[in-house]
Order: C-alpha cells, then sequence, then structure tokens
C-alpha cells in the first residue's frame, strides 16, 4: 500500500521508466481514460499510476502532476484533459500504456468526449462516499456510445463514510456486470491501484491497425508554440508516422512537413516514429493557428495516400455567450490574436467581432457554460496579460418572424416588440440526483425555473434520479449555487441540449438620459422583466458619478419604461456671495442657473466611467434572472 506520494523502490525485473524507444507490436499498447463526476479522484488516481508505474521520479512528483495550468490547480479541477505514456510489466511482457486524464464538470464534456476517440477503454471512476452522480451517467453513456471497453471502479474506500459494497453494487447494476468486476481503490493511499493496472490490460484490448496500411491519424487536441508553431495531439489509427515525413491536412487541403514526432512521458520526448495505435505529438512549424484544426485526419502525401478521412468530432455548440472587450481600446489586435491561439487549445471557443457603442471594439463569444467562460477569460488575462470586460451572459434565442428565423446570440440583435411572430428559447434536459430527504426542495426550484419534469425513479431507497425540461437561461446562472445550497451539497446535475420553445420573452434596455446603452441590454422573461430592470437602475444609480444636470436612469421594453432611478446634479451654491439686498437679485443669479442646467440637460450627455462598467456587468448574475 502507498501512503501519499510515496513510492516504493522498482523491484528486480520491473518495467524500466520510458527511455524514448517505441514499443511497435500493437498487441502490447492499451489506450484509456479515466472519467468520472468532478472530484471524484481522477487526477489523484492518476498520479498514483504515475508513481507505479516509475514514470515521474519520486523527487519531480508533486500532487496533480498532470494538471498543467496554475488555474487547475488553484481551483482543484481538470479543465484540459492530458495525455501521459506509460510503462509497466506483466507476465514478462512489458506493456505501453496510453492514459488521459479527463475533466469532469459538465463545462467541459466536449474534452471527454475527444478523449473517448482515442482511447480502446474507459476507467469509470465514482467516489465510495457520494455514491453515482449526474455526471457519471453521462460520461458512462458518451464511453459506451464510443464502443469502449468500461473498467469500474470504486475510488476512496480509505474514507471513513465509504460505502464500498453499496456503490460496488450500484455501479455493477449500471454497468450491467457482476459486483465482483468492480475494483476497489484508494487514489490518496495507493491501495488495490496494481490489481487497477492489470485489469487495463487484460480487459482494455489493443487498438487495431495494421503498419502496413497508408497512415492516418486523428488530430484529437492542440496548441501553440511562439518558437515551434503549431502542436498537434495525435493517435495514429494506421501506418506509421514519423519524423520529417511530409503530411497532408484533409480538412484545409494543405501539405506540410512533420518537424518532430514524440509522446509525453510524462514530459515532451521526441521519438523516431509512432505506430498505429499509439498517441503522441506532432510539431507541424505552422504559424497560422487556422490551418490546424481538431477531428481533422493526417495521411503521407504522395499517391499512396490515404483517401477516407476518419470520423472526427461533433462541433461543439455554445451555450452560453457574452462580449470580451478589452478595457485599453488599443489591446483590440492582441486581444484577437489571444483567441485564435487560445482556440487551439480549446476548440469548443467560438468567437466573432462586435461592436459596442459604450465599449467599443471587442468580440462575441460562445462558451460551453459559465464555469467555461470563467476560465477562458481568466487565461486570457494571465497567459497573454490583457485587462478585460465582460457583459452579461445570455444564451441563443431564434426570433421567428414569418418563415424566416433570425438567431440573436447579443440583445442588442434582438428586434423591436410586435415585429415578430414569437421568441423561442434553448431548452436542456436536465439530470438531477438527490438524496429523498431533499426531493421536495429541488422539486420546488426546478418549478421555480419554469421547468416541466419528464420523470422520476428511485436508485435506491435513499438516493432520487429527476429529469426535468429547463430553459437554458434559467439554469446558467446561479442554478447550480441553489441546487447546492437548497440539499446541502449533496445534489448533484447534468444536462444536454433538447431543442427550442416558444417563450414570452422580452428584451430589457437600460438609457442613460434616453439614449440606450447596449452593453446593459438583456433578454429576460416577462415575469422577471421588472426585477431585472429594478436592479440595473439601482445599481447604476450607486455607480454612475453626478453630472452637472439630473441624469435619468430607465429600464425599458420597447418604448415602455418600467424602472426609473435619477443622479442629481451637481449644485453649486450661487447664492453664497450674496450677504443681504433686495431678493430679485438672488432670484436672478438663481434664473440664470436654471437656464444653465436646461440647457446642459439638452445637449450634454451622461459619460459612465469604465470602472462602474466593470462593477455593474458584474453584479450578481443571479439577480439579473
Amino acid at each position: 500500500m502507498y501512503q501519499g506520494r510515496y513510492a516504493p523502490e522498482r523491484p528486480a525485473g520491473a518495467a524500466a521508466p520510458y527511455d524514448g524507444l517505441a514499443v511497435t507490436e500493437t498487441s502490447r499498447i492499451r489506450n484509456f481514460c479515466i472519467i468520472a463526476h468532478i472530484d471524484h479522484g481522477k487526477s489523484t488516481l492518476a498520479d498514483r499510476l504515475l508513481e507505479l508505474t516509475h514514470a515521474v521520479s519520486e523527487r519531480e512528483m508533486r500532487e496533480q502532476y498532470l494538471d498543467k495550468m496554475d488555474l487547475e490547480r488553484e481551483r482543484g479541477i481538470t479543465i484540459k484533459a492530458q495525455a501521459v505514456r506509460l510503462t509497466h510489466e506483466l507476465g514478462g511482457q512489458t506493456y505501453e500504456l496510453n492514459l488521459i486524464d479527463t475533466p469532469g464538470h459538465v463545462d467541459f464534456t466536449y474534452e471527454v468526449s475527444r478523449s473517448l476517440a482515442a482511447c480502446e477503454g474507459a476507467v469509470l471512476l465514482v467516489d465510495a462516499a457520494q455514491g453515482i452522480e449526474a455526471q457519471t451517467l453521462a460520461n458512462f453513456h458518451l464511453a459506451r456510445d464510443a464502443g469502449l471497453t468500461i473498467v469500474p471502479v470504486v475510488n476512496k474506500i480509505d474514507l471513513p463514510a465509504a460505502d464500498v459494497e453499496g456503490t460496488r453494487r450500484d455501479l455493477a447494476e449500471l454497468v450491467g456486470c457482476d459486483p465482483s468486476e468492480v475494483l476497489a481503490v484508494s487514489g490518496k493511499t495507493g491501495a488495490g491501484v496494481p490489481e487497477l493496472l492489470e485489469a487495463v490490460i487484460r480487459r482494455v484490448p489493443p487498438p487495431q491497425g495494421r503498419r502496413e496500411d497508408p497512415l492516418r491519424a486523428l488530430i484529437f487536441d492542440s496548441t501553440f508554440d511562439p518558437y515551434r508553431g503549431v502542436i498537434a495531439y495525435v493517435r495514429v489509427k494506421d501506418g506509421v508516422l514519423r519524423s520529417h515525413a511530409r503530411l497532408h491536412a484533409m480538412a484545409v487541403d494543405l501539405d506540410w512537413e512533420a518537424e518532430e514526432v514524440g509522446v509525453f512521458a510524462p514530459e515532451a520526448t521526441p521519438v523516431q516514429e509512432l505506430g498505429p495505435g499509439e498517441v503522441g505529438y506532432l510539431v507541424t512549424s505552422l504559424k497560422d493557428v487556422h490551418l490546424v484544426r481538431v477531428g481533422d485526419t493526417t495521411p503521407v502525401q504522395g499517391r499512396g495516400r490515404a483517401r477516407e478521412p476518419l470520423p472526427g468530432y461533433r462541433e461543439p455548440k455554445p451555450m452560453v455567450w457574452s462580449g470580451l472587450f478589452p478595457a485599453e481600446g488599443g489591446d483590440y489586435t492582441a486581444l484577437r490574436d489571444a483567441l485564435e491561439k487560445l482556440k487551439l487549445n480549446d476548440a469548443a471557443l467560438v468567437f466573432e467581432p462586435e461592436t459596442s457603442s459604450a465599449l467599443g471594439f471587442g468580440f462575441r463569444c460562445g462558451f460551453l457554460g459559465l464555469l467555461h467562460m470563467d476560465i477562458v477569460k481568466e487565461r486570457l488575462e494571465r497567459e497573454f496579460g490583457l485587462e478585460l470586460i465582460a457583459t452579461a451572459p445570455n444564451v441563443e434565442f431564434h426570433v421567428i418572424r414569418g418563415d424566416r428565423t433570425i438567431v440573436v446570440h447579443n440583445p442588442s440583435e434582438m428586434p423591436p416588440p410586435g415585429t415578430y411572430d414569437r421568441v423561442e428559447e434553448p431548452v436542456v434536459l436536465a439530470t438531477i440526483i438527490t438524496p429523498a430527504e431533499y426531493l421536495g426542495a429541488v422539486l420546488e426550484l426546478c418549478q421555480a425555473r419554469r421547468g416541466e419534469m419528464m420523470d422520476m425513479k428511485y436508485l435506491s431507497t435513499t438516493r432520487v434520479e429527476v429529469h426535468y425540461l429547463l430553459p437554458l437561461a434559467e439554469i446558467i446562472f446561479d442554478f447550480f449555487d441553489q441546487l447546492k445550497s437548497r440539499t446541502r451539497g449533496y445534489a448533484s446535475l447534468d444536462y444536454e441540449p433538447w431543442g427550442y420553445e416558444p417563450a414570452d420573452l422580452v428584451r430589457v434596455d437600460i438609457l442613460l438620459h434616453g439614449e440606450p446603452v447596449d452593453a446593459f441590454s438583456s433578454v429576460v422573461h416577462r415575469e422577471k422583466a421588472y426585477r431585472y430592470g429594478r436592479t440595473m437602475v439601482e445599481r447604476l444609480r450607486e455607480l454612475i458619478p453626478r453630472q452637472l444636470f439630473d441624469g435619468a436612469i430607465q429600464a425599458a421594453i420597447g418604448s415602455r419604461i418600467i424602472a426609473r432611478e435619477t443622479v442629481k446634479a451637481k449644485r453649486k451654491d450661487v447664492l453664497a456671495k450674496c450677504y443681504g439686498g433686495d431678493v430679485t437679485r438672488k432670484r436672478k443669479l438663481l434664473e440664470q442657473q436654471k437656464r444653465g442646467k436646461e440647457r446642459l440637460r439638452r445637449v450634454g450627455r451622461v459619460d459612465v466611467p469604465q470602472e462602474a462598467f466593470i462593477a455593474a456587468l458584474r453584479v450578481d448574475e443571479g439577480e439579473r434572472r
């Protein structure tokens, strides 16, 4: 049993650390990933596998070794799937194991789907204290639909609250196997990890592919290096990928030369070639980030190259849209370059140019969820040194006008009331797993968010699985926090797109001195429009500095004002110099001041400082809805 980060010395006859020589026999290759609900111990288990196979020395070992970004380590979550090659000896044979550690949050399901395409097996991990949760079910169905061999594992068996046998029975019922086939491990202490590694070798089938066939390699991820250009992460399906080979990108019809191929063992290690079934990286030397696409197939050039591309990936559909604007107008070009480079590393990111009268030039960006948006914004600020302003997040709406459908990403694009037939909003099928004692609170929350119950079933006497149809706009903000709060942290949530449904939605505009400010506009349900308008005008009244004239802050639906606040004018005491004399002199001075303020009110405009924009747009998003 291993304690913490301790790893025993390598016994005689054990597999040596990876030395850069490729294992060419396909029968001794195993490609697998670890999938689980968030915080069920994937990265910790990956640490134990690295120690057991001696891929990392004890001196270099650290917790969450495969989580490369500081952001991942600070938040304790996996954001990017990470591949690593391990070697292990079993029965006198040395096996090459390509492991991919995947994220667990619902926002990063696209990362998981790409990882599954590069594997033949998946370790389905479940926390013995938490049991099967919503994302466990989602990842299980993803792996099953991809045709992977699933190795069920119960983790955290060392916890005092662990229900190992109960979780084992539930997991066996989900996967459809005997409970004795479900392994029990502890990623913290290392108990059961050698048995897990042996089970992966015995249960996961080797990859199918022939060295003699024409090369077909699938790009499942990529990144950008300022010195070496675009670096593509590839899984070789057929043939052999060699350094300095002349390659062809099918999606963009482009030829290039592979400057270097290599593997992650666990750091980038060059090799002479990658054979069928192997996972590694490819240095392209391409500086244009648009020329390498995730999901592309790269055969070799020439007459004998493969003609049919490999099945790629379903393009991710953004769920949340928000505008990103540089705080300094001169940083627009830097923001564009940063977004293009970040898209290489995050294929789910979508962006297009946008102009705002209040914030200037920026980009309308599509994200898979609110956490994805938060991560992208923070990465842009940290990795590229940008200061950004993000507008209020919103979802994509369909405005129906006759037989024409207008797709609205930005509230300012919403047509005026009365000029269209109806509006449709995106709806998701939410899966909620909760202890039975909190079922009432969960149902009440879903009903308050305009939800429609689809079905409900008891997984056991104490756990309930509920399916609800919910408007996406109602759950992307504070729904998850409310769910955790009402169930003391025990409920879990997963959702998937369902389609579009008609809804009574309106655009609420914020007007400053009669002029609409597009950055503050939002599309909300009519029942919640007044609350959103009242919240915004009250907050802006506190944030906008006083002018030399009264400034009206109004919330409006079309031409109807639903809320108003006034920023009172600065007032100079023009009577301070009058110590006496006739009252007409005082009245004359007051009249002059009044006429001046009326003229200012006609020609003046309210200037909103950048700090007020940032503070107003960072208002608690739950209040907006």
